[in-house]
């Protein structure tokens, strides 16, 4: 813990040129590399790469990459999980489908995903894909690892107006060869995608805390420093929870309602400091940013509170 504590109230964010070569999502990971490598908790690489942040798109993928790492500790990619389809990522939108390859020797993938977050720069993808109805009437759903270089594979890539660093893409497989060992164990909705809802709210709050600790490092905030410190260690806490249990549930939902209470104030800091600058006409420019993409933290609010809700349900 102690490390830890130090490598976030030490980070800074790399000297990137402002070259559009150079201050790419890419440049950042490369640069902070050596800083992130001494720690092997994915929610620890997580905290310290958010905290060498000067953007909240930077952070949510140093939250969002780690988030599948802890969901497969096997990975040695960076990954994105590819699981909305036109209808939806429910399981009985999935329509994608693995199949037993002619002959019997290996799988076959095919089909659409909408939306995958930074499939563009992940090494291998973590498709969602069916096997067919069960007698229970559910649909049957595995996850298979693919390279982003597999034959077959089809990748088109967008920037949202928000958080423009973090590309989306849609994907389509065309009849693409993968192995058995490809397909990951376990129950793709159960294990995997169901889970990963819990995982990555951990990650990515914990990343969003971590990024404003920095920011209220830079500016000289003591108080903020000590506050956002103490949420990005209680997210820390809930990252390394089991994922499935309410208790983890309710916890983040604590974790949540945390943060959604300081980062107020933090902003209002944020935007005088940011005003006062002699060229007022040209304000910080990670506050500018932040303006921008600040809408990221209020994506899937539906979601977390039936979560929440079902939770207390189940403790009830």
């Amino acid at each position: 813990m102690d490390s830890l504590v130090r490598a976030l109230l030490a980070a800074t964010p790399p000297a990137l040129s402002p070259a559009a070569a150079t201050a790419t999502l890419t440049a950042w990971r490369a640069a902070i590399a050596p800083s992130i490598a001494p720690f092997t908790l994915p929610i620890d690489r997580a905290l310290v790469a958010a905290a060498s942040a000067d953007r909240l798109g930077y952070a949510f993928v140093a939250g969002y990459t780690e988030a599948l790492r802890a969901l497969v500790p096997t990975a040695v990619d960076a990954l994105a999980l590819c699981a909305t389809e036109e209808g939806g990522n429910q399981p009985r939108a999935i329509h994608t489908t693995l199949a037993k390859a002619d002959g019997g020797s290996g799988w076959i993938v095919t089909g659409k995903k909408k939306w995958a977050t930074g499939a563009s720069s992940a090494g291998a993808l973590l498709v969602v894909a069916s096997t067919g109805i069960g007698a229970d009437g559910k649909n049957r759903l595995r996850i298979v690892r693919i390279p982003t270089s597999a034959a077959g594979l089809r990748m088109t890539s967008s920037a949202a107006p928000f958080v423009p660093e973090i590309e989306h893409a849609e994907i389509e497989l065309d009849h693409v060869a993968v192995a058995e060992s490809d397909i990951l164990p376990g129950d793709g909705y159960d294990d995997y995608l169901k889970p990963f809802r819990t995982v990555e709210d951990a990650h990515v709050h914990a990343a969003l805390a971590a990024y404003l600790l920095g920011v209220a490092r830079r500016h000289s905030w003591p108080d903020l420093v000590e506050r956002m410190l103490a949420l990005a260690l209680a997210a820390r806490a809930v990252a390394t929870a089991e994922p499935k249990l309410p208790t983890t549930h309710v916890a983040l939902a604590g974790v949540l309602a945390l943060a959604a209470r300081e980062v107020p104030d933090l902003e209002a800091r944020w935007s005088a400091a940011s005003t006062a600058t002699p060229d007022a006409a040209a304000p910080d420019p990670e506050w500018t940013r932040w303006l921008r993409d600040r809408r990221l933290l209020e994506t899937a609010a539906a979601a977390r509170a039936a979560r929440r809700e079902r939770a207390w349900q189940l403790l009830a």
